[in-house]
């Protein structure tokens, strides 16, 4: 079975529809733009490190450019439920169980006292803080449904005209509560919550009236969820990585729709696949932040 198809800029077809017919990423390589791949690096040598990557995990790295192919082209609701359903197929796989085997030892950690977000009103401003600093804010299941009450009472409350969110502690988030993957009884039941309880859907519904200011690492869904709203505002040190390739996953909490339409698909698909970081400034110039801040 062939991974990955590794191919220069120039012999790229010009067919618009050759893309979607690909079984496995297509990475091309060159200066220069095209809608016929999935991701374009500077060089060959930069090709085939994603090339290595990939071949590591697959099947993971198959049905993240599926869905950024596919979720480009519906709206943000469709495009959520397809994330969640390729999500769900990659929690029953070799991919995803054989990280879980390495982890098996972990223990969930104590839990923090006090709630999980705190709320505080200034006039028409609601601020959210997140309030799990031993874990470096991390969206467990606790996080999430704190989320979501902050986010149904924006969307009761007309006379709250912005909900802004931050963190305590050295990060905003580094994503979703690891020892807490796989603990659904099942891969639909876990499609089934994400459909009804993620705080993604309420995000891009209320966006216009989000405001995330950030800090420190923002990792997987630490910037998945942010990037729904229409500001997000970043510390200068701030870094960004989406690092669910190596967990045989592709991100789950609204990441290929939230920031591929900010950064577009192949942007996600190269920060997926390489695994690595980007900082404040070049998320600015990609339009994953909208602002840079000093303090």
């Amino acid at each position: 079975m062939q991974k990955a198809i590794l191919i220069s800029l120039a012999e790229l077809p010009s067919d618009p529809l050759w893309l979607g017919r690909q079984p496995c990423p297509v990475i091309a390589y060159g200066e220069g733009e095209s809608q016929s791949a999935d991701v374009i690096v500077a060089d060959l040598s930069a090709a085939k490190i994603l090339e290595q990557r990939i071949n590591t995990w697959p099947i993971a790295a198959m049905t993240l450019v599926q869905v950024l192919r596919t979720s480009e082209l519906l709206p943000v609701a469709q495009a959520l439920d397809v994330e969640s359903m390729a999500y769900a197929a990659l929690q029953g796989g070799a991919e995803f169980r054989a990280w879980q085997v390495a982890h098996t030892a972990e223990a969930m950690p104590l839990q923090e006292a006090g709630d999980a977000l705190l709320l505080n009103r200034d006039g028409a401003m609601l601020e959210a803080i997140l309030n799990r600093v031993s874990s470096r804010n991390a969206i467990s299941v606790e996080m999430r449904d704190a989320w979501l009450e902050a986010l149904q009472l924006l969307e009761a409350d007309e006379s709250i005209t912005e909900l802004r969110f931050r963190a305590k502690g050295s990060c905003f988030s580094v994503g979703g509560e690891l020892r807490e993957f796989g603990s659904a009884p099942d891969t639909a039941t876990a499609h089934w919550v994400r459909t009804v309880h993620s705080p993604a859907r309420m995000l891009a519904a209320l966006s216009a009236r989000l405001r995330f200011d950030v800090h420190g690492a923002c990792i997987g869904s630490g910037i998945e969820l942010p990037a729904f709203a229409g500001h997000v505002a970043a510390h200068k040190k701030s870094f960004f990585q989406l690092p669910e390739l190596q967990l045989g996953l592709i991100p789950g909490a609204g990441g290929t729709v939230s920031m591929a339409r900010r950064i577009g698909r192949q942007r996600v698909a190269w920060m997926v696949l390489a695994g690595r970081r980007i900082n404040a400034q070049t998320a600015l110039a990609w339009g994953l932040i909208d602002e840079i801040l000093d303090r």
